[in-house]
C-alpha cells in the first residue's frame, strides 16, 4: 500500500512498470552506481512518457510523500532513491531523434551518455557529456556538464537548445530562449530542482576521429606542473583529465609500477589526427610513458566499457582552483603518500576555452572563469574507516584551496546549505530561488542539492 493506494491500483494507472518491495527486481531497481546506500522506496515506476510523469509527480504532491527522480543513478549521495517515497525512475524513456543535416538531437532523459554518444557517433556527430558513458544525460544536463569537448565546445548546457519539463503542478512546458526563458535559463545549470525533464533538445558537432585514450606518467612534482601547465597551453581541441594517484594492479600496468604515485591522464583532441598528435607530443616529451594508450579512435570509445558490479564506497570533495604550480604539485604528492585508502586520488581538470567565452550570467553555471576544478577523493571500508578518510580529504581540500571559492553541483556531496550557496555565488542564487518560487512553491523537488523556494 502507498498512502492508501495498493500496488494494484498504481499498476493500473501507470503505462511504465511499478516495482513495489516484494517484487523479484526490487533490489537491483533501488540500487544506484555509489556504494553505501541502502534506501528502501515504497515504489519505484519506470515511467514510460510525460504522462507517467505527471501522473507521478501528483501522486508526490498529493500524499506528501518524498520523491526522487532518477536517471542513470549516478548521484554521488544517492538523491536518486528515497527512503520510504516514491522514486521515478526515467530509465525506460530512451528515444532519440537525430537530424544530421540540421546537427540536432532531441534526447528523452532516460539515456546514458555512451547510448547518445555511440548512436550520434554514426554520423559523425556528438554533444558533450561527461567523463562516465554510464551516466544518465538528464542529471548531468541540469548541473552544467563538464566532459571531454568542454574547451572546444562548451558545457553540454552550452549545447542544450530547449527542453520539456513536467512541473510541480503537473504541467508540461517547453522551455527554451523564446518559451519560459527563465525556466530555461534555471534548468542550465540549477539542477532538478524546477521540475523533470523528459526531453532535451541538443546541438550536435562534428566530432569524427579523434586522438584520446589514456596515458601514465610517472607523478613527480615537476612532472605534474608541467602537465598542468601544458594542458592549460594547449589549443582549446584538447581537453584533459589529470588523476594523481597510485597505480591500480590493472593488466596494462607494469607490475613494478603497482602502487606507485602516477598520473593516469585521459585525453581527447577534437579535431584532426595530425593536429591532435602534435597536440600530445609534448605530454608525451614531459617523462617516458609508463603506459600510453593514446590513439585515433572514434569519439565514443572515450568510455571504458560499463561494470555494472561497481559500487564504489568513497568520499570526496570538490573545489576550483587557479593553478599548479610546483609547490602545490608537492602538496598533492605529499597527500597522497600520506594515505593508505585503497584507492586516493586528486584529479585535476583544465577548463577555459569555449566554456569560458559564455558570460557568466547567461545560465546558471557561474563558474565560466574558473580555471582548474579539482576532486580529491578516497575509498573507504567501513563506518570507522569512512571518518578517518573525511578527515584526510577534508584536510587535502583545505591545502589546496586558493582564491575561488566556488563549487561544481554535479561533483557537491551532502556538505550543507552554504556549500550549495557557493555554487550559486551572488545574484545567481537569488534568480534561482525566485524561479524556484514560480514553479515549485512548496519545494516538491527537494531531494537534490537544492534551493529553496524565495
Amino acid at each position: 500500500m502507498v498512502k492508501n493506494l495498493s500496488i494494484s491500483q498504481l499498476r493500473a494507472n501507470f503505462k511504465g512498470r511499478v516495482i513495489a518491495p516484494d517484487d523479484p527486481g526490487y533490489d537491483a531497481a533501488r540500487t544506484v552506481f555509489v556504494g553505501g546506500i541502502d534506501r528502501r522506496p515504497a515504489v519505484i515506476v519506470r515511467v514510460a512518457d510525460a504522462t507517467d510523469v505527471a501522473r507521478v509527480i501528483s501522486l508526490a504532491r498529493e500524499t506528501g510523500m518524498e520523491l526522487a527522480v532518477r536517471g542513470g543513478g549516478h548521484s554521488s549521495v544517492g538523491h536518486s532513491v528515497s527512503d520510504g517515497g516514491f522514486v521515478l525512475d526515467l530509465g525506460d524513456m530512451r528515444a532519440l531523434e537525430i537530424d544530421a543535416e540540421r546537427r540536432t538531437a532531441w534526447a528523452e532523459t532516460g539515456l546514458t551518455a555512451v547510448e547518445y554518444t555511440t548512436a550520434a557517433d554514426a554520423y559523425g556527430l556528438a554533444t558533450g557529456f561527461g567523463d562516465t558513458g554510464s551516466v544518465g544525460i538528464g542529471g548531468l544536463t541540469l548541473g552544467g556538464g563538464v566532459g571531454y569537448l568542454v574547451r572546444k565546445h562548451g558545457l553540454t548546457i552550452d549545447n542544450l537548445l530547449a527542453a520539456d519539463i513536467v512541473t510541480a503542478d503537473g504541467q508540461l512546458l517547453r522551455a527554451d530562449a523564446k518559451t519560459n526563458a527563465d525556466l530555461f535559463w534555471a534548468i542550465r545549470g540549477g539542477g532538478g530542482n524546477f521540475g523533470v525533464a523528459t526531453r532535451f533538445q541538443f546541438r550536435l558537432h562534428e566530432v569524427g576521429t579523434v586522438v584520446g585514450g589514456m596515458m601514465l606518467l610517472p607523478a613527480t612534482p615537476d612532472v605534474i606542473a608541467a602537465f598542468m601547465a601544458e594542458a592549460d597551453n594547449a589549443p582549446e581541441e584538447l581537453s584533459t583529465i589529470a588523476n594523481v594517484m597510485p597505480a591500480p594492479p590493472m593488466p596494462f600496468v607494469p607490475a613494478e609500477h603497482h602502487g606507485k604515485l602516477v598520473i593516469m591522464a585521459l585525453m581527447v583532441y577534437a579535431g584532426a589526427v595530425e593536429p591532435g598528435q602534435r597536440a600530445v607530443a609534448p605530454f608525451r616529451a614531459l617523462a617516458a610513458p609508463i603506459v600510453d594508450m593514446v590513439r585515433p579512435m572514434r569519439y565514443p570509445e572515450i568510455y571504458p566499457p560499463d561494470d555494472s558490479s561497481y559500487h564504489p564506497k568513497a568520499v570526496g570533495l570538490t573545489l576550483f582552483i587557479d593553478q599548479v604550480d610546483r609547490a602545490l604539485a608537492e602538496k598533492i604528492v605529499e597527500y597522497l603518500r600520506a594515505s593508505d585508502a585503497s584507492m586516493r586520488v586528486a584529479q585535476l581538470r583544465t577548463l577555459g576555452g569555449a566554456m569560458a567565452r559564455v558570460p557568466a550570467g547567461d545560465t546558471a553555471f557561474a563558474h565560466r572563469r574558473s580555471r582548474i576544478m579539482v576532486n580529491v577523493a578516497a575509498f573507504y571500508e567501513g563506518p570507522e574507516d569512512r571518518v578517518v578518510r573525511d578527515g584526510w580529504v577534508s584536510s587535502f581540500a583545505a591545502a589546496l584551496r586558493q582564491r575561488d571559492d566556488g563549487v561544481y553541483v554535479n561533483f557537491l556531496g551532502d556538505e550543507g546549505p552554504a556549500r550549495i550557496r557557493a555554487a550559486y555565488p551572488g545574484a545567481t542564487w537569488d534568480r534561482l530561488a525566485a524561479i524556484k518560487r514560480r514553479y515549485d512553491p512548496t519545494n516538491l523537488f527537494r531531494l537534490n542539492q537544492n534551493i529553496p523556494p524565495a
